[in-house]
C-alpha cells in the first residue's frame, strides 16, 4: 500500500497509510526517508493532529481509525486509549485489567498499526520500559523513550 504522507517528526519519520478519510496505518520509517506531502486533505489532518501533539502532550487525537483486528486486540486498543497521558501501566496490569496474560498483550501492542495515536508506548515491562514495535533496543526503544518523556512518564 502507497503512503498518503510521509512527515519527519521530532521522534521519528513516519509513514501515513490511509484510505477512505480513515487512518489504516503509521509506519516508522528509516530517517533517511523523503518526506512526501500529504496526498488528500485527510492526510494533511493527520499530519496537523500529530504536528499538534509533538507541540502539546496533551493533545487529544480525534481521527477515524481503522478498525480491523481481532477482538482483543480491539480490547486492548480501547484500553490503551483509556491510559491518560503522563501515566503507564505494566503489561501484566493490563493483563489484569483485560483477564488475560502479559505476553498476550504484549503481542498486541507489538502489532498496534497506528503507534502513537494508540498509545501502546504506555505500556512498559515490570521493572523496565520495556521493547515497543518489536524491538527491545534501538530506534524503536529510542521512539518509546522520547514519546514517554514527551508525556512526561518516563521513570527509565
Amino acid at each position: 500500500m502507497a503512503y498518503s504522507a510521509i512527515i519527519k517528526l521530532a521522534f521519528s519519520t513516519l509513514g501515513i497509510t490511509s484510505r477512505d478519510e480513515t487512518l489504516l496505518a503509521i509506519d516508522f520509517l528509516d530517517s533517511n526517508t523523503d518526506a512526501l506531502v500529504p496526498q488528500d486533505p485527510f492526510a494533511r489532518e493527520v499530519i496537523a493532529q500529530l504536528d499538534a501533539y509533538c507541540c502539546d502532550k496533551n493533545f487529544c487525537f480525534d481521527l477515524p481509525l481503522a478498525t480491523s483486528a481481532t477482538i482483543f486486540q480491539k480490547r486492548v486498543r480501547e484500553s490503551l486509549m483509556a491510559i491518560p497521558v503522563g501515566q503507564v501501566l505494566s503489561y501484566g496490569q493490563l493483563a489484569a485489567r483485560l483477564g488475560s496474560g502479559a505476553r498476550a498483550v504484549a503481542m498486541a501492542c507489538r502489532h498496534n498499526p497506528l503507534p502513537v495515536i494508540v498509545p501502546c508506548h504506555r505500556i512498559v515491562a515490570k521493572n523496565t520500559m520495556g521493547g515497543y514495535a518489536g524491538a527491545i533496543s534501538g530506534k524503536p526503544v529510542e521512539i518509546k523513550r522520547w514519546l514517554l518523556e514527551h508525556e512526561c512518564a518516563s521513570k527509565f
